[in-house]
Order: C-alpha cells, then structure tokens, then sequence
C-alpha cells in the first residue's frame, strides 16, 4: 500500500541504516582484520580488582570531548575531574585521567588511537557503525559478564530497549547512553529582522525565500556583508534542517526505509533549490570551506545572519548565546517551522532513544574499573550532581526544578549538563519527559527566561511529525564495508551541489549519485531490503 512511512518518535534505529543524507555521518576504517568475528572476552587478569589499598592505584582513562568552549578550564583537571577522583577514584584505589578529543575530529581520532592500541579504558562515539566495526575486527571487549558482576546499577537504569542498541552478534560490546530528549535539529531565524521588514515567520519554502530575499536586499539589521542564510561544510553541525525531507514524494514503508536519500523521489529537487538559493547569494558564500564551523559561528554571533539551521538547542548554548548578546544586543533569534511538505507536515528525522556509544577496547587493562565506573555513575545522586552541580553555586531549585547558574572558571561545564563527563545520559534526567525537558531548558538558559522559553518552543517543534529510523536488529555488512566511503562521498556531493553552476546541476546530479551507488550504495541498499522483508516475513 502507498503512502508515507508512519511518522513517529521512539521508533528504534541502528547505524547501519543510512541516516539523513544531509546528516550521514562518516564512519571510520575501524582497526584490524575486518574479516574477524567478535569474540566473547572476560577481564582481564591485570585487572585493579583485585588490588589493595596498599598497592599504587590504577589509572583510568576516560574520553571526553573537547569542543573548544572560550574560556574552558583543563578538561583533565578541573571542579567536576576533582569530584569524580574523590568520589570514585580514592574508594576504588583509582585515579581518572581525561583524554580530551576534538569533537570535529573524534572519529579520525579513534580510529588512530584504536589502531595504535592507545584508546582510552572507556572511549565514546555516536558513530553506532564505527562500534560495529571495531566489534567485528575483535577490537572490543564483550561486556555481559562484566555488567552481570559490577554493572546491574547500570543495566537498571539503562533497561534492556537501550542496551540492545549497544549488541553485537547477541553480545554486548558497547554501553549506549540514554537519550531522555528526542530532537535533533532545529531552525531558527532573526524575529527583530522580520519586526522591522513587518514580515512573519514563513511557514512554507516559498515565504521562506521571500524573507531571504528581503534579508539579502534590504540587510534589516544594517550589517557589513548580510548572509541571509548561514551554513557550514556538510557533515558539521550547521545543516539544512528538514529541507529535503519537505520535497520528499510518497513511498511505501519499504521504500521509505530501504531507499538511499539520494534516490528518494525529490530529493534532486531538494538540491536543486539549495543551489538555487546559493547562486542568488542567499547562502554563506564560502560555506563549504567551513569545516569547523567557526565562520559559521562567527557569522551568527557577530549579528550578520538572517537564517541558520542546526542542533535544535544551538541558539541557547553558552557558545552562541552569550558572544551574540555581547556583540548584537539587539538581536533575537526565534524557533520556526517552515519546511512543509505536500501533505501539509513538517517531516523532520528526531533521535531514538539511545544516545553516545561507550565502550572498551581490548587493549584496555582496567576492564572491571571502567563498567565500574559506569555502573557509580548511574547512581542517581552521583548523576544529578554531574549533571546539575552544586545548589546554590551551579543552580537553584524552583518547583523541583534546577534552575542553571553561569559559570565561569573551573565549574563551568563545557557541555550542556556535562553531557561528556556523563555518557550514560543524553539529556537531563530527572525520571519525566515533561520535567526533563524542562529542566534542560532552563540549564541552557542559565536563568534567562527568554532563553528558557526559546528552548522549550523549539523542543515542541522539532519533535512534531517526527520519524526515526527503521531498527533492523542486524548490522549491515555492506554498509560497515562501505560506509567510510560513502560517508564522505555524502558530504562532498552535498557541497558540490549546492555551489555547482545552475545550468550543470542536473548533469553533476546524476553523474555524482551514480558513483555513490556504485562505490557502495547499491550494495547497502540490496541488503537493506533483504534485512527488511526478512524481518517483515518473520511478523507475518
């Protein structure tokens, strides 16, 4: 029967399906023999286990992003590194030790410390198939019988639904963190431009066009070199919300699921419009070479964008918000939705319910300490201090609610509720949707109500006709054989479309998705489909 795939939230996925095309992530070559299967590994002898309290303490280390927050302390040595060595370290005869990883960067990262065997005792990405294939080149220890020993604590809190993401081959070879919020990105444009132009939000692609232009033509803000439309090299964090997804055509479920972006019905015409709007200079004009995002950044804050679309939360970081209200106090971005599609919904892809992978790799020799170390931090006082801090100094409580205090220095968290010191949990976690939502807004806002409402506007929008997507159980060899490159074919097809001259778009269209089939595309597609209907035969 024809029609859309069910638009739903909490639909499981796995890595291996192709995510969005604009948000495909690279994954990486992995370490080792591809060939390998996974095998079952128990800790290992060295483990600090067994130590007294006498013997020299163990060295734990542990990933953490750097995401080059101004003004951020030592990621290794700071208020919350000096909490979980009092806490966890001195009863476990352990110290901690922080690795820091670029997060632009992680995934070439791991894959280089994965092959040299110096990744950290408990490395962390979001990248599901870089896990995988780490797992099927041996790379990985299992973890049931370590999470059965020292880890129920954990599998409490976690539940068997986000575990299952973390299996490999009915093994657990990762930790998957909760996700407690669901979006994923969001759309946010200038409300004091619109003000002065007496323009409203669009709702649509054509009043969205109208607004770039005014934007363009009459720089309501008044600015030095106006970008109607800010955005970065594909594969960061600036995206192109769910524009394609609004030019989408009708699909069976198994078309929907199976099909590679690239080939769903207009998704050319997707591209084709971007580059349209790129050629009539309504899109940063350098974007493609912005692959750190700081122009991006720079352009937001410094008051010279109409338009962006990225994180749904981005707006109200610290990293936006405050250099933003330095430079343009004026200036007050607002949540839209205005990707509509010809069924009148806002089709827009939202995150499962598991979140960063966690796992340990073979060359670990604290095996024991590291499900330990999640295990303590799944206690609910451990986490809601990591998360929120001390009362007082990093929030204040109103209605059950922790209300976030800035900071500066040493406490300051340099991610929202230290998501990379606490990778067990993506999101506040306060045991309700409703209250975790909440309380994360008010986190980001750090007591600015404007902020906080923002926040809470854009979390509604940007889960309305959500869909996540299709959970096959099984990872796709294909797609773990292939996927590295096709990862960064997708961002390079992205860019060279948008930037391609009008009148060889359609041509460089066809040749480019061509090669992307053929590298691999076509290969992953077929097993797609043979998983789908495999499954489906099986509910029958």
């Amino acid at each position: 029967m024809k029609g859309w795939y069910t638009v739903k939230t909490g639909i499981k996925k796995i890595s291996a399906v192709l995510c969005s095309t604009v948000l495909l992530a690279g994954v990486a070559a992995g370490c080792g023999e591809s060939g390998k299967e996974s095998k079952e590994t128990a800790a290992p002898e060295s483990s600090n286990a067994a130590k007294s309290p006498s013997d020299p303490p163990a060295k734990l280390t542990v990933e953490v992003f750097d995401r080059g927050v101004q003004g951020q302390p030592d990621l290794n040595n700071n208020f919350w590194t000096k909490y979980v060595n009092e806490h966890f370290g001195k009863p476990n005869n352990a110290v901690v030790e922080y690795v820091p990883v670029p997060r632009s960067q992680e995934v070439d990262k791991l894959n280089v410390l994965m092959a040299a065997g110096q990744a950290p005792d408990i490395s962390f990405t979001y990248d599901g198939t870089l896990v995988t294939r780490f797992a099927k080149s041996d790379g990985l220890y299992t973890l049931d019988e370590l999470l059965e020993s020292h880890g129920q604590q954990l599998k409490t809190y976690l539940g068997d639904n986000v575990l299952d993401y973390g299996k490999y081959n009915d093994k657990q070879v990762s930790i998957p963190g909760k996700r407690t919020l669901l979006a994923w990105n969001g759309m946010f444009i200038r409300k004091d431009w619109l003000d002065k132009l007496g323009m409203p939000l669009p709702t649509n692609r054509d009043e969205l066009y109208e607004t770039l232009v005014a934007f363009r033509d009459k720089n309501p803000g008044n600015v030095n070199g106006v970008i109607p439309w800010a955005t970065a090299a594909a594969g960061m964090n600036y995206t192109f919300g769910n524009l394609v997804q609004s030019f989408w055509g009708q699909m069976s479920e198994e078309e929907f699921v199976t099909t590679p972006n690239w080939l769903k019905p207009g998704n050319k015409d997707a591209y084709k419009w971007l580059n349209k709007l790129y050629n009539e200079k309504l899109i940063s004009p350098d974007f493609a070479l912005d692959k750190t995002t700081k122009q991006a950044d720079a352009d937001v804050t410094n008051g010279k964008v109409g338009f962006y679309a990225a994180n749904w939360d981005y707006p109200m970081t610290q990293k936006i918000r405050v250099p933003l209200k330095q430079n343009s106090p004026d200036a007050h971005y607002v949540p839209v939705d205005t990707f509509k599609n010809t069924e009148g919904k806002y089709l827009k892809e939202v995150y499962n319910e598991n979140g960063i992978f966690s796992f340990i790799p073979k060359s670990s020799k604290n095996a024991e300490l590291a499900v330990k170390y999640l295990n303590w931090m799944a206690d609910p006082e451990v986490m809601f201090f990591l998360q929120f801090g001390e009362e007082g100094v990093h929030h204040t409580l109103k209605d059950g609610i922790p209300q976030g205090i800035a900071q500066t220095g040493e406490k300051m968290q340099m991610s929202n509720l230290n998501m990379d010191y606490t990778m067990i949990v993506n999101g506040a976690e306060l045991g309700d949707t409703e209250k975790n939502v909440k309380t994360y807004a008010a986190a980001l806002a750090s007591g600015d109500k404007q902020y906080e409402e923002l926040a809470m506007e854009s979390y509604k929008i940007n889960t309305t006709d959500g869909y996540s997507s299709f959970y096959y159980g099984v990872p796709n060899e294909s797609n773990i054989k292939y996927g590295k490159t096709l990862g960064d074919m997708n961002k390079q097809m992205v860019d060279r479309l948008v930037v391609a001259k009008e009148a060889e778009f359609d041509a460089l269209y066809d040749k480019l998705v061509k090669e992307y089939m053929d590298a691999g595309g076509k290969a992953v597609q077929d097993e797609n489909v043979k998983l789908y209907r495999e499954i489906k035969a099986k509910t029958k």
